[in-house]
């Protein structure tokens, strides 16, 4: 599979895709498809599982299969990230940023603690396996950092991506009393492995505009023909 951007600087907007001959990939944003070269016999949607329903406000996911090309768009402000999964990676991911993952990955629901449900209101994270890539969503582009046992790394909430299951996550504020009065809760990680982030928090419109509609309407709109052009 090769992934490229049309223009170095459009590199938050369009993404093309092309997949060869026994390759295949499962867009979990199939509205964000803005084009689409091949056999239309190579594009599949299916309905999601109802947890993945919940989590991505969405109904269906497309599964694309080579040879084809085709192109995504990105919402503005957001960035497709890239991660290469190998078999025994460790990573927990928010299932919301997940815009793609290849046919040859596994995935799994991972329970939180209540504690760290109560922060985040996400019962469970999702954790991949490999070999495969992992297509995610964030806004702005998807930056690693990299953990040490002993200091620890103090995350703003909205803007972790992804974490190694083993490590020590504790929500928190820091700083003196005027500091932590006025910020958002962080979670402070200490171990070993990579996190990563995403260096801006999320667009509320953005938001607003995915968990606005109702059940019904997204239904009407997704199941009915053209329903994307007549239902609003």
């Amino acid at each position: 599979m090769d992934i490229s951007f049309e223009q170095a600087e459009q590199v938050t907007r369009l993404a093309a895709f092309t997949l060869e001959l026994g390759e295949a990939v499962n867009v979990l944003h199939s509205n964000q498809i803005v084009a689409f070269q091949g056999s239309p016999s190579l594009r599949e949607d299916s309905f999601m599982k109802l947890s993945g329903m919940y989590r991505k406000k969405r109904l269906l996911q497309s599964r694309i299969r080579g040879p084809v090309r085709f192109m995504l768009g990105l919402p503005e402000g957001y960035s497709l990230g890239t991660v290469d999964i190998k078999e025994d990676d460790d990573l927990l991911f928010e299932f919301r940023h997940v815009l793609f993952y290849t046919d040859d990955m596994k995935f799994r629901p991972h329970v939180q603690k209540v504690r760290n449900v109560m922060m985040t209101h996400d019962f469970v994270k999702m954790k991949f396996s490999g070999p495969g890539t992992l297509g995610l969503l964030t806004s702005g582009p998807l930056y690693p950092v990299k953990l040490d046992p002993e200091v620890p790394l103090y995350v703003d909430i909205q803007c972790l991506v992804a974490y190694p299951e083993h490590v020590s996550l504790t929500p928190c504020v820091y700083g003196n009393t005027l500091a932590s009065q006025n910020m958002n809760y962080h979670w402070e990680l200490k171990g070993s492995g990579t996190v990563l982030l995403q260096p801006c928090k999320p667009d509320k419109l953005l938001d607003e505009q995915m968990q606005g509609d109702s059940l019904m309407r997204r239904m009407l709109r997704e199941l009915i023909p053209f329903g994307g052009v007549f239902i609003k």
